[in-house]
């Protein structure tokens, strides 16, 4: 093949795409839809909880028309972290809602197949006994088998290696648990004799839908064509513009290094890259390179339960209460607190978020400006719900009648949006599991198997 071109439909399953747009990416003939499904954007929840990102519903409404327009076209449809954290359960659930959709349109077949990236917590132990798992962030609890037998499970990034097996076995719809966010869009390139950097940088721009365009959205089509020497990226609709300087802030997005990127068993160095526009919204990518790394390692992620949480969303409008909130809060944490003295203070968090002030920012805010209004959050973090929730009622009624210096009026301090005021959220996840661990077979821990319709 001269040339290769993938269609993805938007930044993630189920974040919807126009149907205009779609139709001209079809009409392009294709030679595969590559969609992203997956983040670790949004913490630790979704993959703890065994919850998906997005509804049934929207994923539904994408997986049909993507599922569809492969089978229309004859062309390989892949989807990256299915359910949104490419667990067991969350691959079911993709399954589930496919099942759903291939007993609605049964003319349609295609040859499925699965690949899991549920890592068993014995081979981490064996890894990690044998210095071979080391935490990317430092703050990371140290790993053992207490720790994974209270995460609820852990996943890997796949790279392309297992994902080129299943091309190679001929799949028409290949379901991936969690992979490299590139690495499904790099393996359909790699597997048709592209360039392996080439492959992965376009990866790395389509994985996000429209977003490297102006305006960019995460819910619309992108086109990308892989050449021998470079790629081109350009937009499904018209009205978005494809510029080098839209592609290449793209390129040094969700980096920790402008323009060196690590992937399961790969190091890209983008320092050499060119960006072209080659017309109004299409611009061409040369130069992209990239390694191997020795050893080969892989992304683990696991997520244990550590709280229950329940909040309060409320406002406050009064400028002498404004003046002194942070003082306030102090006060009515301090008050709380001996209300409930007999309780352990290192079983319960008290937290104030304050919008309009340093809400987003918090102690790094640099401004420090003056507002007529504020939007607080209370949020209670406790280990068991019931506690959670009675702290939470009682930094709510505390503050809500809260005596500070100044007051003038013996009204409610707070303005509620909703009723009841407090939501008792459940659990709260944290990260237990964010190493990378060194492996010697890329396909080791990545097995697939072909789904057939009704089930396994």
């Amino acid at each position: 093949m001269k040339s290769l071109t993938l269609l993805a439909p938007c930044g993630i399953l189920g974040y919807g795409f126009p149907d205009d747009s779609f139709a001209y990416g079809l009409a392009q003939k294709p030679d595969a839809i590559v969609v992203d499904a997956g983040s670790t954007d949004a913490g630790p929840h979704k993959l703890g909880a065994k919850t998906a990102i997005v509804s049934r519903m929207a994923a539904k409404k994408d997986l049909k028309r993507i599922i569809l327009g492969g089978w229309e076209l004859k062309i390989p449809v892949l989807i990256g972290s299915a359910g949104g954290s490419g667990g067991q359960s969350h691959v079911h659930w993709t399954m589930d809602i496919i099942q759903e959709i291939l007993d609605e349109h049964p003319h349609v077949q295609p040859k499925t197949a699965v690949i899991w990236a549920d890592i068993p917590n014995q081979a981490i132990l064996d890894h990690l006994a044998e210095g071979k798992v080391n935490a990317l962030d430092a703050a990371t609890l140290p790993l053992d088998a207490t720790i994974l037998e209270e995460t609820t499970g852990v996943v890997a990034q796949m790279g392309i290696e297992p994902i080129l097996q299943v091309l190679k076995a001929g799949a028409d719809l290949i379901v991936c648990g969690r992979a490299y966010d590139p690495a499904p869009f790099a393996a359909v390139g790699v597997f048709h004799g592209f360039d392996v950097a080439l492959s992965y940088h376009l990866g790395k721009v389509l994985e996000c839908g429209a977003l490297c365009c102006n305006p960019g959205t995460t819910k619309d089509c992108m086109l990308g064509t892989l050449y021998e020497d470079h790629f081109e990226v350009y937009p499904c609709d018209q009205r978005r513009l494809c510029t080098p300087v839209s592609v290449a802030a793209h390129t040094f997005y969700e980096k920790d290094h402008p323009y060196l990127l690590h992937g399961p068993g790969i190091a890209m160095d983008l320092s050499g890259c060119t960006f072209t526009a080659l017309s109004r919204n299409r611009v061409g990518v040369y130069g992209s390179s990239l390694t191997a790394t020795d050893p080969y390692q892989i992304k683990l992620e696991g997520a244990r339960k550590v709280a229950y949480r329940s909040f309060v969303v409320c406002g406050v409008r009064d400028p002498l209460l404004i003046e002194r909130i942070d003082e306030v809060e102090k006060q009515v944490t301090q008050s709380v607190q001996q209300q409930y003295k007999e309780i352990d203070r290192d079983l319960y968090t008290i937290n104030f978020i304050n919008y309009g002030k340093d809400g987003v920012m918090g102690s790094l805010e640099p401004e420090r400006l003056s507002c007529h209004e504020l939007g607080i959050v209370f949020e209670v973090l406790a280990q068991t719900p019931e506690l959670a929730s009675a702290l939470c009622s009682s930094v709510r009624s505390t503050f809500m009648h809260f005596d500070y210096s100044g007051r003038k009026s013996t009204a409610g301090n707070l303005a509620f949006p909703f009723a009841p005021s407090d939501v008792n959220f459940g659990p709260v996840y944290a990260f237990s599991v964010y190493h990378l661990m060194d492996i010697e077979d890329p396909l080791a821990f990545f097995p697939w198997q072909w789904w057939k319709q009704g089930g396994r």
